[in-house]
Formats: C-alpha cells, structure tokens, sequence
C-alpha cells in the first residue's frame, strides 16, 4: 500500500521545494522598473548620457531581439508560444521607459542620481519583425535575415562602442519582461552599446520551472548558431554575453559547443572569428561541475569570464536542493573533482576567469538572499558597467582580491568601493601638452 503518512509528507515537502524554487528562481509578476542608478552615476560627476547626442535623448528604448520561439502568425505583429524552434526570428523590440507623460529631462535625473521618486516603468511596445531563418537557411539566401544583419551594422555604427552586448534572461519570463531588463543594459550603458535580448522559450510561469529547464536545454543549439551568425555577419569588433540566472543553462553549453574546433582551424583562428569578449553569469542557475566542464572547452576562446554571485543566494539554495548538486552562483568547491578543483584554480589565477562574491554583508541595502543583485543593487550593477563601458579587470574597477581556502582567487566588494568606482569612472584632468597616451574614463 501506499499510503504512508511519512511518504505522503515528503511528497508535499517536494511539491514546497519545487513550488518554492521556481518562485525564487525568476523575477516576480511585478511591472520591470527603472533599475536603481549605478553609484557610479549617482554624484552629478558622471554623466553616461553626454556621448549619446540629443538623436538618443528620449524614454523610447529600442533593442534587438532574436527568439527561438515557434510562432503563431509572424507577421505584421508576431504572437509567439513557448515551444522551442530551431528557427530563429529576429527583429527590434520597441521599448518605453514610462508613459507619454515622461519627458527625457526627468528619465535623465532619475538616471542620474539617487532620486527618491518611484521609479517608471519599463515596458515593451510592439515587436518589429523582420526575418526569420530556418536552421538549413543560409543568409546569403535570405534578404529579410541581410536586411537585420544590416540594421545590426547600423546601430553599431551609430553607437559609441562597437562592441555587441548579448543579453539571456532567467526563468518564468515573458518577452515583454526580457526585452524590458535588455532596454535598462542599453538605457544605463548611456545608450552607447547595442544590446541583443535573446529571447529563448520560457513559459513565463513560476509554476513551469522544469518546463523552463527543458526549453533552454533546447535552446543551447540555436543560441550557439546565433553567435557565430553574429560573428559572421557583422561589424561587431567584439560579441560580449550576460547571462542571468537559468539563462546560463543556455550560454555555458552552447560556448562549450563553439568550443570544439572546427575542421583545420586552430584555437587562436576559433578565437578570431568569434571575438568572444566578456561573458558576465549573474547569480547563475547551473551545476557545479557541468560549468567547469564546460569552461575548459571554451576558456581560452574568450577574454574574461565572470562570475557573480551570492552565496546567501535562497533562489539558488533551493535550486541546488530541487537538482541536488550545487549551482555555479552558489558553487560549493567540495562537489569538484580534482581536475575541476585544478582548472578552478588555474582559471581564476591566469586565464581570465574571475570569481565575484557579492556580499550583502559588505554591500550596503543589498538584501541578504538577493537573486537580482545585478539590476537591483547599484554596487553591482557599477562593476558590470565598469566591465562593459571601459573594459576594466576587477583590481582596475575597485575590486579586491581574495585567496580561497582550495587556491582559488575570487573578488571582494571592499567598504570604500563606491568612491573606487567613481574614481574608474570620472575622467581625468587633459594631460600636458608634453604628455601622450590615451586618457581613461568614461567619456
């Protein structure tokens, strides 16, 4: 018989965890708002909004979008399932920051201060489609897929930075919610780098995580042939990746596959060809051990791979007891065997892999479980622009150095390090004349 209480009790218990799991794993039904100001931008002294020019002073926030998501009807607005597809449709996604009483005057102070005032809210407009490739489709054969290619090349040449910022949401999301968070990058970049939204199938529902989790396993394939899409047909200089939350159960395999070289090619001809840059995991939803695995078939391909994370992190606590092992943003070093502990080790000494604890202790206001520490916190959120806007390593952006207790070195928030940043980020003084180089700073 089965019918014991003890039996029926883990049972409901496990029903709790997952229940419980897929709640914290993703963001809440909540409208997206305006993240809160970057410290870095909160004094007056820094201003990310005076290389945009007056063209891209506006609350209308449009960003890329490419979606391996089946589709309805695909034309002239697209309604779109979560059933994964192999074809990827690609297009711009319209976003506004508030409603039509918001003009760019208070979008820019509330952007560029510490201003009390309730934040707007973000939201997508309209979807723009404008190709949809077949994964036997070549570009070549397709106008539509040329003609976005081409917007891609247009929006980089506009755009202060010629680097491609890719951008792969968590679970229990919405396209209109992943577009939102991909407009707040683009917005707080200062509107100088382009941002892709890759809008993979989840079914937007904090009761459908295991669905979720099948769906980005069905999407490391096509996220894969995005990159190299990208890398071969636009003018990006380099193809930078934030992944958040399941999102890396996307972006770690797939950087595993474009590992694998290619017939005749060697590494250093696998790492010209995709100018693979930074690649940022916030708060990241994978095994332990399947990320090392997976870095060491792509490690040297790449400049610098991040790791932010929180090891009070309660959405990822559960998501190691839902899948029984722990999750790479809240990596426990025992799980590793020796040749992972090796690479760990290695990675994070000399080849660019860089281990941040985020630490509400330390950080101030961070909430102690915090899942969406990299929008939500203005510490973080500061050290990621750091990385992107001016390509600094984690000692350049304030950040200091720790040793682990197995040799491993990660990167701490020191108490001081909103005056650190600020530094990284306020231009200095013109040189002398007798004086040559290139001058630092954001502008």
């Amino acid at each position: 018989m089965d019918s014991s209480p003890f039996r029926q009790a883990r049972r409901t218990l496990c029903g709790l965890a997952v229940l419980l799991a897929a709640l914290l794993l993703t963001a809440c039904e909540s409208p997206v708002r305006l993240m809160p100001t970057p410290v870095s931008f909160r004094g007056g002294d820094v201003d990310p909004f005076e290389a945009a020019g007056p063209k891209l002073h506006g609350t209308d926030v449009p960003v890329l979008y490419v979606t391996n998501r089946g589709a309805v009807i695909e034309k002239p607005e697209p309604i779109h399932t979560i059933l994964p597809s192999e074809r990827l449709r690609m297009g711009v996604a319209h976003v506004r920051i508030g409603d039509e009483t918001l003009d760019w005057d208070t979008l820019h102070r509330l952007s560029t201060s510490d201003d009390p005032d309730l934040r707007p809210i973000v939201e997508l407009e309209s979807l723009e489609p404008i190709a949809s490739l077949g994964a036997g489709e070549s570009v070549a054969d397709s106008p539509d897929a040329l003609a976005f290619f081409a917007r891609v090349d247009k929006a980089l040449a506009a755009s202060a930075s010629t680097d491609l910022l890719v951008y792969v949401h968590g679970s229990n999301n919405t396209m209109g919610r992943a577009s939102a968070q991909a407009a707040q990058l683009r917005h707080f970049t200062g509107r100088r780098m382009v941002v892709l939204s890759f809008l993979w199938p989840s079914a937007g529902s904090m009761l459908k995580y295991f669905t979720d989790v099948g769906n980005a396993q069905a999407s490391v394939e096509p996220f894969a042939r995005l990159i190299e899409l990208l890398a071969a047909h636009t003018q990006a200089t380099a193809i930078d990746v934030l992944a958040y939350s399941a999102g890396a159960q996307i972006v770690s395999p797939a950087l595993a596959k474009l590992g694998t070289p290619q017939p005749g090619e060697s590494r250093e001809q696998s790492r010209l060809r995709l100018r693979l840059k930074h690649i940022y995991f916030a708060a990241a939803d994978i095994d332990t051990r399947r990320f090392m695995d997976d870095l060491r078939q792509y490690v040297d391909l790449v400049e610098r791979v991040s790791i932010a994370a929180n090891l009070n992190d309660s959405a990822l606590r559960l998501a190691a007891f839902v899948h029984r092992a722990s999750r790479i943003g809240r990596l426990d070093p025992s799980e590793l065997d020796e040749a992972q502990s090796g690479l760990l080790v290695e990675a994070s000494r000399n080849l660019g892999f860089d281990l941040i604890k985020v630490d509400p202790e330390v950080i101030p206001k961070l909430p102690q479980r915090s899942h969406a520490f990299w929008y939500e916190d203005p510490w973080v959120s500061s050290d990621l622009l750091g990385l992107l806007l001016l390509d600094a390593g984690p000692k350049q952006r304030g950040l200091d150095p720790q040793d682990g207790e197995r040799g491993a070195r990660y990167w701490t928030f020191p108490s001081d390090f909103d005056d650190r940043v600020l530094r990284l980020f306020t231009p200095m003084p013109p040189p002398a004349p007798a004086a040559s180089g290139p001058t630092p700073g954001l502008r």
